[in-house]
């Protein structure tokens, strides 16, 4: 294996699971990495691991370099076993090591793989340490996305290694940014931040505030690539992104069991283009819900369309607003329409789920019995047209 240096003394030792393609129900059509760091100084510290199946990878890298046995420290940023599915390998062969985690972190780990390590929790130095030429500092991220999570910031050499802040799930050959390109880059970065941070956009904007002073040259992530020539961009979409900030584009999103659905949904699409403004259409059976949770990122409006089953929603529609739930997108307007049979429910129980997503719902008066007249039609046209008024505004 190539040695990947992002410094003198400082190596990524991770490894790359090119054939992963669902994380947590997160769709990774690109795979993604598991990033951890090497740090050779008069004291050897690991900073992370690995998922436990790539534990032979990681320590292939890691014996490139130095003994695994003689590392002194291990560096816990976070307890989630994508990141520390190799400890209990890592602390059985480096012996003398010690395990340095947050104050949430050492109960999490000790749950999680019943060792008591000797730990060494970052309150008991102070959050630092010294490894001989290199100081490291540990900031404490708490909920961003984990309780235990924290930060590791090398202060000589201006690195941040935020775990699973500014992170991409995607598997590459290449390791940093510039090798890549930002366009694809930063595609993954949104999808990555809308379906697994967004809930914690508050606690982003306060860790965005406590790395502000520092001098940062460079952030390696816990998935994906590592950030070296684009920083400001990273920094400056996060900042955008936990602002709620959106562009004119409005999201019509349904499945539909006859027919009836979608042609209210194309009818809503055609008011909405009329009006000037950026509109897409998704089918959930054909548009896995992850590139759609992408999309409402930067979207002002949601438009959400199913049929009536069983006195509620179609499942795929249930599914994808489950999922909205809990990520509470902020800033947003939404309505719900539909089509059913001999009797209704499924707008009344979409509403319901909007509401509790946090989107400010309005009366759409959209729900059609069986196949929607041409009147019905022209009413979701017109509600389509005053949506798109509404974004504009």
């Amino acid at each position: 294996m190539t040695k990947v240096a992002l410094t003198e003394g400082l190596f990524w030792v991770g490894a790359i699971d090119w054939n992963i393609r669902s994380f947590h129900g997160y769709h990774t059509p690109y795979g993604t990495t598991y990033n951890a760091y090497l740090i050779t100084d008069e004291k050897i510290a690991l900073v992370d691991t690995v998922k436990g199946p790539f534990c032979g990878e990681m320590l292939q890298r890691i014996e490139e370099i130095v003994e695994p046995k003689d590392i002194d420290y291990v560096i816990s940023n976070h307890v989630e076993m994508d990141h520390s599915g190799s400890l209990p390998k890592i602390m059985e062969i480096a012996r003398k090591a010690k395990l340095i985690t947050s104050e949430r972190g050492k109960p999490g780990l000790l749950k999680h793989y019943k060792t008591d390590w000797p730990f060494v929790t970052v309150k008991q130095i102070n959050n630092e340490l010294d490894l001989g030429k290199r100081k490291l500092k540990f900031i404490e991220t708490p909920m961003l996305h984990w309780p235990d999570s924290m930060a590791t910031y090398i202060e000589t050499d201006g690195i941040l290694l935020p775990n699973d802040a500014f992170g991409q799930h995607i598997a590459t050959s290449e390791r940093f940014d510039d090798e890549v390109g930002l366009e694809v880059i930063i595609a993954e970065a949104a999808k990555y931040y809308a379906n697994i941070v967004m809930p914690f956009g508050a606690i982003v904007q306060s860790t965005l505030e406590k790395l502000k002073d520092l001098k940062i040259n460079m952030i390696g992530p816990s998935h994906g690539i590592i950030w070296r020539s684009h920083l400001q961009e990273i920094v400056n979409a996060y900042a955008k992104w936990t602002r709620g900030e959106a562009e004119n584009k409005v999201l019509v999103i349904y499945d539909t069991m006859w027919g009836s659905t979608e042609m209210i949904a194309k009818a809503l699409v055609d008011g909405l283009s009329s009006e000037d403004v950026k509109v897409i259409l998704f089918n959930l059976r054909f548009t896995d819900k992850t590139e759609i949770i992408k999309e409402t990122l930067d979207a002002k409006a949601l438009l959400i369309g199913s049929p009536t089953l069983n006195v509620g929603m179609f499942p795929t529609v249930a599914d994808f607003l489950t999922h909205l739930k809990g990520l509470k997108p902020k800033g947003k307007i939404g309505a719900c329409f539909g089509s059913y049979g001999w009797g209704g429910g499924a707008v009344k129980a979409m509403n319901e789920e909007l509401r509790q997503a946090g989107v400010e719902v309005l009366e759409a008066d959209l729900d059609f019995k069986f196949v929607p007249e041409k009147e019905d039609l022209a009413k979701a046209v017109e509600f389509g047209k005053m949506i798109a008024r509404k974004v504009r505004q």
